[in-house]
């Protein structure tokens, strides 16, 4: 999948029903949108529906980890306080991540 650029980034972000992604993406982003606001929409027919979208199995699997990762950590940080940091902190770790990844993240042992 092609990254995005950051004007489609920001439409995502303001109303992913509207945003110009495709058709494959939009589904992705309804069936987030199901598991973590409405759980009980998560059906046989919205599965049916991402498969129509072209989602295989294994992209509607790696939906759910994201999805579940960031709904785990987003709540871990709201119940723990986490600070967010600034905008130049975060330019700062990026460029660390991008430079050495995650290798230097590692706990030790």
């Amino acid at each position: 999948m092609k990254a995005l650029d950051q004007a489609t980034v920001t439409a995502v972000l303001e109303d992913w029903r509207t945003a110009p992604i495709s058709d494959r993406l939009r589904a992705a982003l309804r069936f987030l949108e199901a598991m973590t606001l409405r759980p009980a929409d998560v059906t046989p027919q919205l599965m049916r529906e991402l498969l129509a979208a072209g989602l295989n199995d294994r992209a509607i699997r790696e939906t759910a980890y994201v999805g579940f990762l960031f709904n785990t950590v987003d709540r871990l940080a709201d119940s723990l306080d986490f600070a967010l940091p600034t905008d130049e902190e975060a330019r700062a770790i990026s460029g660390v991540l991008l430079r050495f990844g995650y290798t230097l993240t590692k706990l030790p042992g």
